[in-house]
């Protein structure tokens, strides 16, 4: 009779195994310097991770269960804490995220990569990722900073801006993005007047911004964080009356700055990644009628990362981890049946039935062999109280 109990139990458990839904992590920044992005970053790639549960066509029926976490966007320490709680105690199949590119390095180097975790990030831009030691596990739905870099070089010479200071965040994200301006803007005739570093969290940033002002620049690029030292250094720019013309780059794009700013910033250029495609329009009315805000920043892209995470399993058929990681280029790039947003259901059931699909997605998704993401950036220019699209680059 044991031995009976025993083989039943066993059986039971195979069957609950076999039966398991598939957890993905959500690792961004709820709390630091980008807080009041992040819940709609999360909420896009839910919402993917819902339309899949939702078309019953995931593994035969199984559901996509989001675990969130907090990156901190800035704590390399509490980041890899809450990658290693997600990895070893949930037991993600892959993980959404990180966010912003120093949590996110660390985390794929001492985390993802010794336990064979694909990460999707949708928001980590900086140029150091493309060559980082990974084992094809890291992925990113947005475009590397050395396009952005590029593009602000484009904005500010459009502007008839001859010289500029700049000012960055003291992390991989800020430095990236710093140089790779200094390059570009450089290469069309400009001048860096004086670039310098900032720490996040600082309670004054006269000292910094004397700095700057003594420069001679009359325009400041600010290459920070929207809740943090990027707000810091245009407050104080204002206050002491040193700086009143602003470039801005993604990580300062969101209505909290408008709302503490005001006025003031009316006129700033920005750029962040986006385009105005069909798909992109089809998923912003999308993600309208789920309450999701789909034009901000990093929302389409986090839609899209978790997108690739469940068709990869959908057509290795399998939640295994490196199986999934074998698959994300697959169903990312053409050839295949092009799959846009709102159709997860369609793409889960053409590769239930073995056939190719290329996705499409929110953003026009093409990865490079290294898992860059060939993506576009809108330029924007705050109207109104509103940053409205100027352009698409």
């Amino acid at each position: 009779m044991k031995r009976l109990l025993a083989v039943a139990a066993a059986l039971t458990m195979a069957a609950s195994a076999a039966q398991a839904d598939m957890k993905v992590g959500v690792l961004v920044g709820f709390t630091g310097p980008i807080e009041s992005l992040t819940p709609n970053i999360a909420a896009a790639a839910e919402l993917a991770m819902k339309e899949a549960t939702d078309s019953g066509a995931f593994l035969g029926g199984k559901k996509v269960i989001p675990v969130r976490g907090d990156s901190t966007c800035v704590d390399a320490g509490a980041a890899q804490a809450a990658a290693e709680r997600l990895v070893t105690s949930d037991k993600v199949a892959a993980i959404m995220g990180a966010d912003c590119s120093g949590v996110t390095i660390a985390v794929a180097n001492n985390v993802a990569v010794p336990n064979g975790v694909v990460m999707v990030s949708p928001s980590a831009t900086s140029p150091a990722i493309t060559t980082l030691k990974d084992k094809g596990l890291l992925f990113r739905t947005a475009p590397s900073d050395a396009r952005q870099g590029e593009v602000l070089a484009q904005v500010v010479k459009g502007r008839g801006i001859k010289q500029i200071a700049v000012t960055y965040t003291n992390n991989d994200y800020g430095k990236g993005l710093a140089d790779s301006f200094a390059n570009a803007f450089k290469a069309v005739g400009g001048k860096i007047a004086l670039a310098a570093a900032h720490e996040d969290g600082k309670a004054d940033y006269a000292a910094e911004v004397g700095a700057l002002a003594a420069s001679g620049a009359e325009h400041l690029a600010v290459f920070g964080y929207v809740d943090k030292g990027g707000k810091g250094i245009i407050q104080a720019s204002l206050d002491a009356g040193a700086f009143d013309k602003f470039i801005l780059a993604d990580g300062m794009v969101g209505e909290s700055l408008i709302k503490a700013i005001g006025k003031a910033l009316e006129g700033a250029a920005a750029t962040a990644p986006g385009s105005d495609s069909p798909n992109a329009k089809k998923f912003q009315e999308a993600a309208k009628k789920a309450g999701v805000k789909g034009q901000d920043p990093f929302a389409a892209e986090a839609y899209d990362a978790a997108a690739l995470i469940v068709l990869a399993a959908q057509a290795a058929g399998s939640m295994d981890r490196a199986a999934i990681q074998a698959k994300i280029l697959a169903v990312a790039n053409a050839p295949g049946e092009k799959i846009g947003p709102g159709e997860l259901a369609k793409g889960l059931k053409l590769l239930a039935e073995g056939k190719a699909i290329d996705y499409q997605g929110a953003t026009d998704v093409v990865l490079t062999d290294a898992g860059d993401a060939s993506g576009s950036y809108k330029e924007y220019e705050v109207k109104d109280g509103k940053f409205a699209t100027v352009r698409i680059h």
